[in-house]
């Protein structure tokens, strides 16, 4: 199974608190649910794509550490976004002074808040189509810059607020621009 999407709102409403303890019982699948109140149930990763993900989690942690601008996240956060959507992003980040606005019992969860900055890594079987509509979903929700790598095709799609998609061939180095300052993510170990 790569993936399976479920409507439950027929049947009972899937509470934030609901979906954080759903998620909680069955801690060896990921679940993402949409604005709409679809539920993507969504099998483990793939050791070489987990092992990626490290790689881009670690740079983003080690930069932050070194920075102190905020807090860094690996693909099991879950945040629920401004549209009630809950996404688990690959890699994300959230500016310092908005993670503090945060109770300790909403950080505790899954935050209330949309991240400053996501990642989503391309696996194997995940749909181009599909995974742009997220990080379209990202940035309607307040993402400032976005990286959806497709490794299968050797681009980075970069989203930022208020401008069109840049699509980069290839490239070999990532910049956090202005969102993540002297942050350089070196594509060699993704390619």
């Amino acid at each position: 199974m790569n993936s399976l999407t479920i409507n439950l709102e027929p049947v009972f409403e899937l509470t934030d608190e609901k979906l954080f303890q759903l998620c909680q019982q069955n801690r060896d699948l990921r679940f993402e649910r949409g604005a709409r109140g679809d539920i993507t149930i969504m099998a483990p990763e793939g050791s070489d794509t987990g092992m990626r993900n490290l790689g881009l989690g670690s740079t983003l942690w080690n930069w932050n550490q070194r920075k102190n601008l905020g807090v860094a996240f690996g693909s099991s956060a879950g945040f629920i976004l401004p549209n009630g959507a809950m996404r688990s992003p690959d890699v994300s980040w959230i500016a310092k002074p908005r993670w503090e606005a945060l109770t300790t019992e909403q950080q505790s969860k899954f935050a209330p808040i949309c991240p400053d900055f996501v990642i989503e890594l391309m696996s194997p079987s995940d749909s181009l189509s599909l995974t742009q509509t997220k990080m379209q979903e990202y940035q309607d929700n307040g993402t400032k810059l976005g990286w959806l790598i497709n490794r299968r095709d050797r681009q980075v799609e970069i989203y930022r607020i208020g401008r069109p998609v840049e699509i980069l061939e290839f490239p070999d180095i990532l910049s956090g621009e202005d969102v993540l300052p002297e942050f350089v993510l070196e594509l060699k170990l993704i390619w």
